[in-house]
């Protein structure tokens, strides 16, 4: 293990080199701008698994997006592991709250910043990196699927999975898209929550009415809008759908709140939400919040009583709850809830199952193991994450002797999805001798 660890170490300044490639690829999908790095970062990552002996082919998919699928042959009959990430990332957002340009790898008190630096190029890197470290050395077969079109949706890759299941046929896959529940602590997470997208309009008036001839009887879409979102929560911030268990606990690793606040930046004297513990809030029960709502802006709003209004739900829910049951209880609770007998329309926008894996199998047992060394002896705790990875339901469905197991360099202090995203650089070397040691061994 040592001669790997000293490899893996060595490799670090070629891995603050490939992120700082991959980052500068503005690979969004779904920027049609963006067709060009698209396809260029898709190109530039065949190109380094095929420097590393692997066949590699670059796949449009049937969303236009480009995924990299890779065969590398170890010993003759020995397992298969598959090695999971996407190199498609999230829009900049307002690139006045960066501090440096995203889409420019830079160094800044010990992390490296730029969009994609962890969601998901670091992971990329980091798979890289390990086979660069354990060069000829593995004890197995092994596959990388890269995808491009995670960010949003996946549909491409999905799709691809069903129509080409021999493509993705592995002993244990390796998701690296999820991370440590703080830096340092080595963690597994063996829980996704799904969601459930709603779009929800209420509808009261032919047209906007003077809110100063006619307000005061004329029923407010707006204020309905907002009445009937309220019925969500309670008092203590849980989430209240009729119909939706709303009491679970998580049994893994905790979450203290007092690192919860400095993770989610909670505001000082802001309660911390829910009758549970963090870690029962967003790992182990549903939870709804409203992403988006059409209405008048301040600076263009005018005196005038709302005639419709309309929000996006997105509803995040927990292993064991069927996405259709939670959409169908939610709509039943907005139907059930609405006031004044306005209009409402209830819109399913998009849907993804939440995902369990088995943890008993001989793959998490080596993973485990390999992590523990990685880790010099720490050991490996159980998260859950309050994200999707819908593709793992696919793979458990398309190849269902595979282990599915999900690790990465994403930990809180990533900021993954926002401005200033960030990547500690030894998330990415102990993620990258966890998978060195495994695939040496396994």
């Amino acid at each position: 293990m040592s001669s790997l660890a000293e490899r893996v170490a060595a490799q670090m300044p070629a891995a603050y080199d490939d992120l700082a490639t991959a980052v500068a690829f503005a690979s969004i999908h779904d920027d049609a701008t963006r067709t060009d790095a698209n396809r260029a970062s898709a190109a530039w990552v065949a190109e380094q698994f095929g420097a590393l002996g692997f066949a590699c082919e670059v796949i449009d998919t049937c969303d236009g997006s480009q995924a990299i699928v890779g065969y590398r042959a170890g010993p003759a009959g020995s397992r298969t592991v598959a090695l999971y990430s996407h190199h498609d990332v999230q829009p900049p957002g307002d690139e006045s709250l960066w501090r440096t340009p995203p889409f420019g790898l830079t160094k800044r008190d010990g992390r490296w910043y730029g969009r994609g630096a962890a969601d998901c190029k670091g992971n990329v890197v980091a798979h890289l990196t390990a086979l660069r470290a354990l060069g000829g050395e593995a004890s197995c077969n092994i596959r990388v699927i890269i995808e491009g079109s995670e960010e949003a949706g996946g549909e491409g890759l999905d799709d691809l999975v069903r129509r080409r299941p021999e493509l993705f046929d592995a002993d244990l896959i390796l998701i690296g898209d999820t991370g440590n529940i703080e830096v340092g602590v080595p963690t597994l997470t063996t829980s996704l929550r799904g969601v459930v997208n709603v779009r929800v309009e209420v509808r009261a008036l032919a047209g906007a009415v003077h809110s100063g001839q006619f307000g005061g009887a004329a029923p407010d879409a707006m204020a309905a809008l907002i009445a009937l979102l309220a019925t969500l929560r309670d008092a203590d911030g849980n989430t209240v759908i009729d119909g939706l268990e709303h009491s679970q606990t998580w049994t893994g690793a905790p979450y203290p709140a007092d690192r919860f606040r400095t993770d989610a930046g909670v505001l000082p004297g802001v309660d911390v939400l829910g009758s549970g513990t963090p870690a029962d809030m967003c790992w182990a029960r549903p939870a709804v919040s409203v992403i988006g709502m059409d209405a008048p802006s301040i600076a263009s709003c005018a005196a005038a009583v709302i005639p419709s209004a309309a929000a996006l739900l997105n509803l995040r829910i927990p292993p064991g709850v069927d996405p259709q049951q939670a959409y169908d209880a939610l709509a039943a609770h907005l139907r059930a809830r609405l006031g004044w007998r306005c209009e409402l329309t209830v819109t399913a926008d998009a849907m993804g199952a939440p995902f369990a894996p088995a943890t008993d199998g001989p793959g998490y047992t080596a993973l485990t193991a390999a992590m523990r060394e990685a880790y010099d002896g720490a050991d490996v705790v159980h998260s859950g994450q309050g994200g999707s990875i819908p593709l793992c339901t696919v793979l458990s469905g398309a190849v269902p002797t595979a282990e599915i197991a999900l690790l990465g360099v994403e930990e809180p202090q990533c900021a993954i999805h926002a401005a200033n995203e960030s990547v500690d650089p030894e998330e990415i070397r102990r993620t990258a001798l966890t998978e060195a040691i495994l695939l040496s061994r396994y």
